[in-house]
């Protein structure tokens, strides 16, 4: 049994991210594995960081992620990087010294050692534009700084991305080959 948990962040019960998050969890747990979900618009998370200390949800989810052993992100990609709930649950929940720290090698001159070494990463993200802008025009930048920016820096170097283009525009059936590619990721966890 693999523990999971995800990080869903749509504010519509009836969007395709919706859908994939229900997939998800449907067949994970279906094949034998456990699905923490926290839903970041449901339980009205607050992403602004002000330097504050975690609050006690922020120290919540870093319970729940020790318990786990892949944290999930499920999220439409916006402007370049995932909806700002997101980004802010990012910036809170998965900061130094807890996610990481610095180790210092001289000067002003160090490099980030990673806390959560030996977890996984599972990211969906959905799109508006087809493929070929984002892996032409836009360099595949959101994908890029999620694993370089965000889960290597934290220790985490196994990452699978997911990612459907251009979901508002493709046939029912294009969305349900995205399913069936939602359903066999939760199956080989």
């Amino acid at each position: 049994m693999t523990k999971v948990f995800l990080v869903y962040g749509h504010y519509n019960d009836k969007s395709f991210n919706a859908a994939i998050k229900d997939t998800f969890i449907k067949t994970a747990e279906e094949n034998g594995h456990k699905v923490d979900c926290l839903d970041l618009y449901k339980e009205k998370f607050n992403p602004v960081f002000a330097g504050e200390e975690p609050s006690s949800d922020v120290l919540d989810h870093r319970r729940r992620i020790e318990q786990c052993e892949v944290i999930t992100l499920v999220a439409p990609i916006w402007n370049f990087r995932m909806p700002a709930i997101l980004e802010g649950w990012i910036d809170k929940v998965l900061a130094p010294p807890w996610a990481f720290s610095f180790k210092k090698l001289f000067g002003n001159y160090g490099y980030p050692v990673g806390n959560l070494k030996g977890k996984k990463a599972i990211v969906f993200c959905t799109y508006g534009s087809p493929q070929f802008a984002i892996r032409t025009f836009f360099l595949n930048m959101p994908t890029k700084r999620l694993r370089r920016g965000v889960f290597n820096i934290c220790g985490i170097n196994h990452v699978t991305y997911k990612r459907y283009f251009a979901v508002p525009f493709v046939s029912d059936d294009k969305r349900k080959k995205f399913l069936e590619d939602v359903k066999e990721t939760a199956k080989n966890l």
